[in-house]
């Protein structure tokens, strides 16, 4: 019945694209695209949920790649000086945008580092045995009440022993070298500053990752769970920002019900980056903003360190 439809959807599409070939049919078709792209990712993450609450834990593909076996990079510095610096798109460029991402504006930067790479679930069962989760001066007041009523203790799917996380591909060993994932934000905050470091802010994040090709680990992959070795800015995991979601100065919201799509979700949710395993290479971009609630731990969430210099 799903193929069907999705059958009959296409059969319209294409019939609505030859009766009006105009800009403006073409830019609606194009945003409904990029949005459908959206959520093949987001059914890849309900589905890797859904199936980790069965108690049998059944496996969505028995196929899928492995991930390579790779150290993780030794942990790295990008020194980057303060100044006005220009970050965001606009609209009307050659290149794909949503509305949230523009306009391109001006921002001003204090002297900061940003780490050459995510934190690993090694570095994360470090601050774990630390007795990072029993730390109340960690963690921020709502983030502490989350902890204390849902029982928080390790990243969602990761076994009560700290030895194996549930995965697409069914129960895994946990690779101690591949980005920590399903992190909320409280949890990425408290272990940012018990390793007295910071997140990042979105601009600090897209000075960097402008100067990189949207090279990683997608779903384009295969392999369906964040894995090793890369420095990468792309991929992998979607890392926490310091920056909570909300409108670029100037910002103007598309005409009509196209407006509610980003601008009506600004308020209470915090900018992540880069993408994650579960997301189309031909996705992404340095300017990509996606956002969640802060104790949203279901989707693939991680983190990158920076410091003020």
């Amino acid at each position: 019945t799903v193929v069907a439809y999705r059958a009959h959807v296409d059969a319209a599409v294409h019939t609505l694209l030859e009766s009006d070939p105009s800009d403006e049919i073409a830019a609606l078709i194009e945003l409904g695209l990029q949005h459908e792209q959206q959520h093949q990712e987001l059914l890849l993450t309900d589905i890797l949920h859904v199936l980790s609450v069965n108690p049998c834990e059944p496996t969505m593909r028995d196929d899928l790649t492995p991930a390579p076996e790779t150290p993780a990079l030794a942990l790295d510095w990008h020194e980057t000086p303060g100044g006005l610096i220009d970050i965001g798109a606009n609209a009307g460029d050659s290149d794909f945008c949503y509305d949230n991402e523009t306009p391109r504006h001006r921002v001003l930067q204090r002297n900061h580092a940003i780490a050459n790479r995510a934190v690993t679930n090694g570095e994360y069962l470090d601050f774990i045995q630390d007795g990072g989760y029993q730390q109340s001066t960690l963690w921020m007041s709502d983030g502490w009440s989350a902890v204390q009523q849902q029982d928080w203790h390790a990243p969602l799917y990761w076994d009560n022993d700290h030895t194996s996380v549930f995965t697409l591909g069914g129960r895994q060993p946990i690779d101690w070298h591949a980005p920590v994932c399903h992190v909320s934000f409280y949890e990425a905050d408290a272990f940012a500053r018990w390793a007295g470091m910071r997140l990042p802010t979105e601009s600090e994040w897209e000075q960097q990752a402008r100067q990189h090709p949207v090279q990683g680990n997608f779903a384009d992959t295969d392999i369906w769970r964040p894995a090793a070795g890369g420095t990468h800015w792309f991929g992998d995991v979607w890392e926490w920002t310091a920056s909570p979601y909300a409108a670029y100065p100037g910002f103007q919201p598309l005409s009509g019900s196209l407006g509610e799509y980003n601008g009506k979700f600004m308020c209470n949710q915090m900018v992540v980056r880069g993408g994650s395993c579960f997301s189309a290479a031909d996705h992404l971009r340095a300017t990509y903003r996606s956002f969640f609630y802060p104790d949203a731990r279901w989707q693939a969430l991680g983190l990158r360190l920076a410091k003020d210099l």
